[in-house]
């Protein structure tokens, strides 16, 4: 196993570690600065003061901004995954330079478009035309059997190269609901401890009262927001890797289709 292939595998464990390492940092650190509450027992946020809010909302919130950093790391993860598979310049563009050249024949300047182009699609196109090549001045196998040899070369090496594009996304698709979910938990605490105030003898005690609605309503929000920015980048991510397949798709067509009308 490679040393790229073993980083790969432990990174997603590094991020969570990390995240809920920082997480825990803000949640003490920042948002529990003794300056945010108006008591040296860190129990009555000052008014107006968001920070202490947040510190009130409980043992929640940190496992909450872990999900959160985390998928704001991966978006970037993939981010710039996605950007150097797409190669340099217009990946429609390059695709169909390379469909030019192969009508006229020219695997040299295909070839080279791929080399300037870099990134998956020209990876795939590559390996392409040079089984391309290497079946046109073969004699051995039969006309049928040489677009099979290309088509699954081109499957091949498409193969390689998804599983990279799709990496991690998963971690992404399941911090979607997992937000919501977590933001829900923590509203159910916190709801717990408003309802308890309010059920004490005598008179609901105020500030218990305010801290369980604060805690419900922070980890509420909290939960929400990173559900929604992990379902915008899981649909952005999906559409960019489904537009790359479909550009692999269409030119490993082109490069058979090709080969099937010249080379008979």
């Amino acid at each position: 196993m490679s040393k790229r292939s073993t980083f790969a595998n432990i990174f997603p464990i590094l991020v969570i570690v990390v995240c809920y390492a920082v997480s825990y940092i803000i949640w003490e650190f920042y948002l529990g600065d003794p300056d945010n509450f108006v008591d040296e027992h860190r129990e009555k946020p000052k008014v107006g003061n968001i920070a202490g809010v947040m510190y009130k909302g409980g043992f929640m919130v940190p496992i909450i901004l872990t999900q959160l950093l985390m998928v704001i790391v991966f978006t970037i993860e993939r981010l710039l995954t996605i950007t150097r598979a797409r190669g340099t310049g217009n990946a429609a563009n390059f695709v169909r330079r390379v469909q030019y050249h192969l009508a006229s024949n020219d695997l040299d300047a295909a070839e080279r478009e791929c080399d300037k182009q870099r990134g998956s699609v020209a990876n795939v196109i590559k390996s392409g035309l040079k089984k391309y090549r290497e079946m046109v001045v073969n004699t051995q196998l039969t006309h049928e059997q040489k677009v099979l040899a290309i088509q699954k070369e081109i499957e091949e090496a498409t193969a390689l190269e998804l599983p990279m594009l799709q990496r991690n996304l998963p971690f992404i698709a399941t911090i979607a609901p997992l937000g919501t979910l977590t933001g829900l938990i923590g509203t159910v605490f916190g709801m717990i401890r408003a309802f308890s105030a309010m059920g004490q003898s005598g008179a609901a005690d105020s500030v218990a009262l305010s801290i369980g609605i604060s805690e419900a309503l922070v980890n509420t929000a909290t939960g929400i927001t990173t559900s929604a920015l992990a379902i915008i980048a899981y649909s952005y991510f999906s559409t960019r890797i489904d537009t790359l397949t479909y550009l692999i798709d269409e030119a490993g067509y082109s490069i058979t289709n090709t080969f099937s009308a010249q080379h008979n």
